[in-house]
């Protein structure tokens, strides 16, 4: 079955390529620049599940992972041509069954999932992080393999060239990029082949990356990010990412990352809608600030959260979870947190809405435990997607022993995808052991973690 979607990914692909010289306007070419993207890595998650249980040599855990990352993909090709209107033009390449194919090997290996049981040990630090990673990210003086600086003390004055020298590079072990204090104005790519790079910066409010792309201003939302991150096993320690385009131009992300077993430790992402986009595979955040309005933490893949001032009339929403598939063993989980109000928010704060969630996709899955929720959390706690019914029978929205003086489940809304969730059983599936499989790599990057409740 996975080699069938191999074959048809590759069709489209290069239909996608052909198809490109019929390209007329902008909004076609970048629309179709990210599918050819999208489709591209793709195959690689494919190919990896494949080769990994050709050889029995990955969990089911880790196929599941990567054929929810392939699907989410092609819907993330089908959503930007949307937002851009340029739907009509990329339909003809996105068929072949791609999507049906790999839902297929996602409710057959799903099955395999459930009877698998993982250990639900608490450690300090995941096991996925090595204790080299480990000292990486505690120590403060750290020897870089390059260093970047604005005032021209560094080898670079940007960070891109830093990443592409580091692509370039024969080894494929931990490559340390060490980015000075200053502001960067510029977007900058981890390509899928380029492995293990670790970004380090002098601490939020320091080390700052900063762009403005944005949906009005003719991106999709996929590749406004300022940041966007694919290759495997990314760290970023003490980089504040921003998105400067403000609320007035939709959705424009600070960061986009589909790195799988990637880390980001005491870094913050500033942005207004759409903020961070964890776009899907295993991804770990901790002592992070992250600042946004609507969908600002969103996708199919934590820390404390800054709830800002939106535009009069709008609400804010937290989160918004991508999950389409109700085998994707994907959703977010915020664990330990803080929300509260941004100081542009705080001196109107009852003249705006929050909510923790609302369902981007059918089978969206986001969870709330251990947290302080501060008074600005509306009572009924989750939105409806645009004032309708939709998915609230599918999605899985729990809370589960939260506090703080909105953190009350009273008159939370009484949807039958709504859970209070009451059982540490249940709770456990939510921990970085069983929603992430922590203590099988975050122990190897040395940020200090609970895999257990």
């Amino acid at each position: 079955m996975v080699e069938f979607a191999i074959d048809r990914a590759l069709n489209s692909h290069r239909d996608a390529k052909e198809y490109g010289q019929n390209c007329v306007t902008n909004y076609q070419k970048v629309a179709l620049a990210d599918c050819l993207k999208l489709y591209d890595n793709t195959i690689l998650q494919l190919n990896r599940t494949l080769h990994g249980l050709n050889n029995q040599s990955i969990s089911i855990f880790d196929a599941q992972t990567w054929l929810s990352t392939a699907l989410t993909n092609i819907e993330t090709c089908r959503t930007g041509s949307l937002e851009l209107n340029v739907s009509d033009f990329i339909t003809p390449i996105m068929g072949n069954n791609v999507s049906e194919l790999i839902c297929n090997c996602l409710a057959i290996n799903g099955g395999l999932l459930k009877i698998q049981e993982v250990k639900n040990e608490a450690k300090e630090f995941p096991s996925w992080v090595s204790k080299h990673e480990r000292r990486l990210l505690q120590i403060s003086s750290i020897k870089a393999n390059l260093v970047v600086a604005k005032d021209g003390s560094g080898r670079f004055k940007t960070v891109q060239a830093a990443i592409d020298l580091a692509a370039r590079r024969r080894g494929t072990g931990r490559f340390v990029i060490y980015v000075k204090k200053g502001i960067y104005r510029e977007n900058i790519e981890v390509d899928k082949n380029n492995n293990n790079i670790m970004l380090v910066g002098d601490g939020l409010g320091y080390t700052i990356i900063t762009s403005s792309r944005s949906v009005q201003g003719g991106s999709t939302t996929y590749n406004s990010a300022t940041a966007g991150i694919d290759g495997l096993y990314f760290i970023a320690r003490g980089i504040t990412f921003r998105n400067t385009a403000g609320p007035l131009k939709g959705q424009a992300v600070a960061l986009r990352s589909a790195s799988d077993l990637s880390v980001f430790y005491r870094c913050a992402f500033q942005g207004y809608q759409d903020t961070l986009i964890v776009h899907s595979q295993r991804q770990f955040y901790r002592e992070c600030n992250i600042y946004g309005t609507i969908d600002f933490i969103f996708g199919n893949a934590a820390c404390a959260i800054y709830v800002r001032r939106p535009l009069k009339g709008q609400a804010n929403v937290v989160t918004a979870q991508a999950r389409n598939d109700p085998f994707q063993n994907t959703g977010i989980s915020n664990h330990n947190s803080q929300i509260r109000a941004a100081n542009d928010l705080k001196p109107v704060v009852r003249a705006f809405k929050t909510y923790l969630g609302r369902p981007w996709m059918q089978y969206s899955r986001t969870v709330v435990m251990k947290t302080y929720l501060d008074s600005l959390v509306s009572a009924l706690g989750w939105d409806q997607w645009l004032k309708t019914d939709f998915a609230v029978k599918t999605v899985y929205y729990g809370e589960s022993k939260n506090f703080g003086p909105g953190s009350s489940t009273r008159l939370r809304v009484r949807w039958p995808g709504f859970h209070i969730i009451t059982s540490p059983n249940v709770a456990s599936h939510f921990t970085v052991n069983s929603l992430l499989a922590g203590p099988t790599w975050l122990s190897t990057t040395g940020v200090p973690f609970a895999s257990g409740l």
